[in-house]
């Protein structure tokens, strides 16, 4: 097989042959060759319906042609020029204008840089050093969130990788999500010394877990009483749930926000954003700074601007959410119908099959680790023998695009149904 020899090459260059440990799973991964639509085709000539969708930011699907268009228009005028250009202006005014909460942004060039320079500037804004962030949350790779869920509430932070010193992440403050009544606690114990709470409102890093009734707005509540900043992270949902992200889904306003993904329509891209008042703290206007070669660069704002025109379209993110809905409907159904131990969760065009041996809901990161992942891992495989490409790791998202077909989703459900309850539950090594 292809795919396996170029996964042994790659492992001579690349520690475990590949450039992010997600998309490592033994004995190998396929290695694409190209992706369309809403399929994608390794080296060995399989085709799969994609829900993987490079993690997210393909909302449109691989290689959507108006994007490729605009993005080839903007190569032949140059890819990089260092220097202010008019449509860094144009994507600016098409998130401000769908995100009330967001009055001037700063566009870098990942998720983890905007999470990294929104943290910076929270700290700046309100001269204060402590962070708290959800436990199981992802904001990046960088050090300071890079922090193991702790024993309870008030628990320092312990760092989840090595090369962290203790001393960069004992700032980070943990509470579970779907708990306000700790959060609460937490503020309390530190009263005076938190910067802000930075949460996925939907969280998308151990698997789609939305927040259950009024738990946002009762952090917006808390994080008002306390004076603290509240962070919304919406790297993966922004775009996605609707044109104004989550804070319009849920009717919740944010005093930062975090942006990329869908944003850069499938080129790298980091957002962060929010009042004026905030924001102009950020150089050349402020003293906390930050700074980027790449940071708006013209094929990531080309390619971001075009991917949300598309998005503004009547009935686009409608029908995103309807492929989403049906798909879970379909996938409880099959729950209900062969027995299987599991739970559905999802919101939006976002949905996962937990491997839950309870079968009870998953509302916080720790009702996630309770789950099979020796079981779901064999899952994947034999769903990706079958044609459809999971993320291999039961912590991860599903996602639909729009250029999901009725038919996909119709032929995923059958491969669902079929193998859900033949699952080997082998120990894999």
């Amino acid at each position: 097989m292809k795919s396996e020899e170029l996964y042994e090459l790659a492992s001579k260059y690349m520690p475990g042959g590949v450039s992010s440990p997600v998309r490592a799973y033994k004995p190998y991964p396929f290695f694409t060759s190209h992706a369309r639509g809403s399929r994608i085709y390794d080296v060995d000539g399989r085709d799969y319906i994609d829900y993987c969708l490079a993690y997210g930011p393909l909302v449109l699907g691989h290689a959507n042609e108006e994007v490729k268009e605009a993005v080839s228009e903007q190569i032949e005028r140059g890819w990089l020029y260092g220097t202010p250009h008019e449509k860094e202006i144009e994507l600016a005014k098409k998130v401000i204008t769908h995100y009330p909460s967001i009055e001037m942004v700063r566009f870098v060039n990942s998720g983890s840089e905007a999470t990294m320079a929104g943290i910076r500037l929270a700290r700046g804004f309100t001269e204060r050093n402590k962070i708290i962030k959800i436990e199981g949350g992802f904001h990046g790779a960088h050090d300071g969130v890079l922090v193991k869920a702790g024993s309870g509430a008030t628990t320092w932070g312990i760092p989840d990788s090595q090369g962290v010193p203790e001393d960069l992440v004992r700032n980070t403050l943990q509470v579970p999500f779907n708990d306000a009544g700790l959060l609460t606690e937490v503020l309390a114990k530190n009263q005076g010394e938190v910067a802000a709470v930075i949460i996925e409102p939907v969280m998308g890093n151990v698997g789609p877990i939305p927040p259950e009734d009024n738990y946002l707005s009762e952090v917006r509540r808390i994080t008002k009483e306390h004076e603290v900043l509240l962070i919304f992270d919406e790297v993966i949902t922004g775009f996605r749930l609707a044109l104004g992200g989550a804070q319009e889904f849920y009717g919740v306003s944010p005093d930062l926000t975090i942006l990329g993904k869908i944003a850069g329509g499938g080129f790298p891209i980091g957002i962060f954003g929010g009042k004026s008042e905030i924001m102009e703290m950020v150089s050349p206007l402020g003293s906390v700074y930050q700074a980027g070669t790449f940071s708006g660069n013209p094929v990531s704002i080309t390619a971001g601007a075009k991917t949300i025109e598309i998005l503004e379209r009547e009935g686009v993110p409608q029908r995103l959410n309807e492929l989403g809905d049906n798909m879970r409907t379909a996938l409880r159904d099959i729950i209900h119908d062969t027995g299987f131990k599991g739970y559905v969760s999802g919101v939006g065009s976002m949905f996962k099959l937990f491997f839950s041996p309870s079968g009870k809901p998953i509302r916080n990161y720790a009702d996630a680790l309770n789950c099979d992942k020796t079981k779901y891992l064999s899952f994947f495989r034999t769903m990706l023998s079958a044609g459809v490409f999971l993320p291999p790791s039961q912590f991860e998202t599903n996602f639909i695009s729009f250029a999901h077909t009725g038919e996909d989703i119709e032929k995923t459900v059958e491969v669902y149904k079929e193998n859900v309850s033949n699952v080997s539950t082998k120990v894999v090594k």
